[in-house]
């Protein structure tokens, strides 16, 4: 019983934060989907296509399931998977990503939590596993890169949330002023310190 609640629990989480992640995308142009919003290169496409890689492997070879999905053998990555190429549209991506979903979803359905699988790229001994630390370890990778979606969005435009359906209206005046209280706050502690 609690098996079955844990993996529902669990995988109810992984589905909100594949949406969440999705939403992000949602009224950006192209440009902005796509531009580099760190020194290292993260952007919001690339984050999707990340996180469709990390699910594709996780839940397809890890249990003796690959992907439909071609991929590139995970000794052979190149880090090509963290950004959107020129001829790769949106739709392409989150098309990936929603068809991973799919096949993950199956994975996780049609096995037992501790269904065995193995991680060669995860040292010894920790390479071989079950569905329930895998589980666990996809959706931190999931809510992490998410968060990192949110930071990114809001730096583009000032939209946060998790989903369309609570996000309010932005007041600009309030945030500057919450903004500036929090920046008060900093150079006060600053002038303590001395």
């Amino acid at each position: 019983m609690i098996d079955e609640f844990a993996k529902d629990t669990l995988h109810g989480i992984l589905r909100r934060d594949r949406e969440a992640l999705l939403w992000k995308l949602d009224g950006l142009s192209e440009y902005d989907a796509r531009r580099p919003l760190t020194a290292t290169g993260t952007n919001l496409l690339g984050l999707v296509k990340h996180v469709a890689t990390i699910e594709a492997r996780y839940f397809g070879e890890v249990f003796d399931r690959p992907s439909p999905e071609p991929l590139p053998r995970w000794q052979d990555s190149d880090g090509s998977d963290l950004w959107a190429a020129a001829d790769e549209t949106r739709e392409q991506i989150t098309g990936f990503y929603r068809r991973t979903w799919a096949h993950a979803d199956a994975t996780i359905n049609e096995l037992p939590l501790d269904a065995p699988g193995h991680v060669p790229w995860w040292p010894e001994p920790h390479a071989d596993t079950n569905l329930f630390a895998v589980l666990v370890h996809v959706l931190g990778e999931s809510i992490r890169h998410a968060g990192q979606a949110d930071i990114l969005r809001e730096g583009l435009d000032g939209r946060t949330g998790l989903r369309a359906e609570h996000e309010k209206r932005i007041d600009e005046e309030a945030r500057a002023a919450h903004r500036a209280k929090i920046e008060q706050a900093a150079r006060s502690a600053t002038l303590i310190e001395a």
